[in-house]
This record gives structure tokens, sequence and C-alpha cells, in this order.
């Protein structure tokens, strides 16, 4: 079997990014390979989660991870994942199994947060499947950010998360 087939146990590695003026989280479900890699956040080239939020605040696209960190805070939006640590293959979210979830009042016991929204379809099942009990706070799914939801464009993507900024 080759390596990209396989399963392999995977421990969340990247913190949260958030303060204590945070007034929304982002969740998405597990990094990817690209974002693990690089330590942080939608490191994947193809994904557009930079592009649309620059786009929603109507601010430049950040480069760096300071600068992306910088435009989270500066627009009080903050940034997770659903799952601590599961069994995945490469990247593939419909191969997660095995999941534990992260726990959420690491931030919303310090940040006064008014709204949780999913980047996609899994984040919002998982955290409907394993989170919602535990923190009795809805989730609001918006369009998946990822380069596997072809079927939106960067224009639609940033009509439809135009919603975080209210």
């Amino acid at each position: 079997m080759d390596k990209e087939r396989e399963y392999t146990h995977v421990e969340h590695m990247i913190d949260p990014v958030y303060d204590k003026n945070s007034k929304i989280l982002i969740l998405g479900s597990f990094p990817s390979v690209k974002s693990r890699q690089q330590a942080f956040f939608y490191g994947h080239p193809q994904n557009r989660f930079w592009k649309v939020i620059a786009g929603v605040m109507g601010c430049s696209v950040p480069a760096s991870i300071d600068e992306k960190k910088e435009m989270l805070l500066s627009h009080y939006v903050a940034v997770w994942d659903v799952i601590e640590s599961c069994d995945i293959i490469g990247s593939s979210d419909s191969s997660i199994k095995d999941v534990k979830v992260n726990d959420f009042n690491r931030i919303l016991d310090s940040a006064d947060i008014s709204k949780i929204y999913a980047n996609g379809g899994k984040a919002y099942e998982l955290y409907m499947k394993y989170a919602i009990e535990k923190t009795g706070r809805d989730i609001i799914k918006l369009p998946s950010t990822s380069p596997a939801n072809a079927a939106w464009n960067l224009e639609r993507l940033i009509d439809a998360w135009s919603i975080i900024r209210s």
C-alpha cells in the first residue's frame, strides 16, 4: 500500500489565533498536509481562505504568518479547527476518523465570541457531532474555501462570507 493511501494518526500542532477582543470564531476541520508543514492555517496555495477574508474585510491579501495573524486580530476574527487529533489519509477530510475534538473553552472563556462559523460542510458536520453539546453554541455553515469546492468562485465565496462582518 502506498503512503498516500495509509491512515496516519495526527495531532493538531497549530495554536489557535485569537485574543480577548475576538468577536467571531471561524473553524476549519483539520489542517491539510501543507498547513501542517507550514505550521499555520490554510497553507495550501490554492486554498482561498486568505483571499476571501481579505476581500470581506477590504484589505490586501496577507503573505506572511505575522501578516495573517495581524489581519485576523485587527478584524476581531479568531481561527482554529474542530479536531485536536484524528486518523487521516493525507489531507482528505472524508477520510477522517477516530476524532478527538479541541477544547473551545480556551477561546470562549477568554473572548466575547458572538458567532461561530464553519469553513465548509465537514467542519460543520464535525462540530455538530463532537462539539456542540460541549459548547452549547450554534455554528453557521459557510461554503468551503478549499480548492476542492470548485463550484464556488472567489467572488461568490467573498459574497457568502460577507456575513462574518455583521
